[in-house]
């Protein structure tokens, strides 16, 4: 990676890190809401695949090492390892899979909505499946404890996010060094990366 690219990584991990200044709301089923996950959706929106992905990442790993940047001031491996583990450690993932589907065609707003609904869905199954593990609850009850509270904020964060990045990536069309249509266009759509 570019210097560039490695500079927004740690930018991006730093703002997610901000966001968990702001406290969450506390919910009967240990995982509480938090505007921390919209970051994860500006990271892969905004820096793609690779930069998103690395992004979350090194944020993941300073939460590891202990530092409180989860909301509530929160950290260590004990969290990681709780109610709510599932849903962090899968977040480098979310945005790897958002920053791709971002970078397959047209930069828009329907496809930055759909690549964050597509990554909120993975982060939805792999935090459940986690969650039903560690509080010994089935998957329908973990479901309706970690995800169903939930999916009206982060429809609305999710589309808060796709409007944010495609609001940068057109005031700064060349910032991410990406191919940017923000129209059907005759140019092949392959050649965004």
């Amino acid at each position: 990676m570019r210097m560039k690219d490695m500079l927004f990584a740690a930018m991006m991990a730093a703002i997610t890190a901000v966001m968990g200044l702001f406290p969450g709301i506390p919910l009967p089923g240990g995982v509480p809401i938090v505007l921390q996950n919209m970051g994860i959706m500006l990271a892969g929106s905004l820096l793609g695949k690779r930069g998103g992905g690395l992004s979350i990442l090194l944020f993941v790993l300073l939460v590891a090492a202990g530092l409180p940047l989860l909301s509530g001031g929160r950290g260590g491996l004990g969290v990681l390892a709780g109610p709510s583990g599932g849903y962090i450690l899968s977040w480098p993932l979310m945005a790897f899979l958002i920053g791709w589907l971002a970078e397959r065609g047209t930069l828009s707003f329907r496809r930055l909505f759909l690549a964050n609904l597509a990554g909120g869905l993975f982060n939805y199954v792999c935090g459940t499946a986690w969650l039903a593990v560690v509080a010994n609850l089935t998957f329908t009850k973990a479901l309706m404890a970690g995800v169903l509270p939930f999916i009206p904020g982060d429809l609305i964060k999710m589309a808060i996010a796709a409007f944010l990045a495609l609001g940068i990536h057109r005031a700064a069309p060349h910032l991410f060094g990406r191919n940017h249509n923000h129209a059907p266009s005759m140019q092949p759509t392959s050649h965004n990366h």
